[in-house]
């Protein structure tokens, strides 16, 4: 199959099918990452900045995702 048919695909499918392609080629991505010095860093610094400052809550979130969408329309 063509990647251009299975981009043609995908649309139709269940969303529990698509959600395990998605689940298959993140850990395809995975697979295929090099551990850097540049990566390892930027892993580092997600973790750090996880447990250092402060989080956003759910409905936080979805007020910035609401404002950004109404943004582009």
């Amino acid at each position: 199959m063509s990647t251009p048919e299975i981009l043609e695909e995908l649309p139709r499918l269940a969303r529990e099918e698509r959600e395990k392609i998605w689940e298959r080629l993140e850990e395809i991505e995975l697979e295929e990452m090099e551990a850097t010095p540049e990566v390892l860093a930027a892993i580092e610094e997600g973790i750090r900045s996880a447990e250092t400052e402060p989080g956003w809550t759910v409905e936080q979130v979805r007020g910035k995702i609401a404002s950004w969408v109404t943004k582009s329309s």
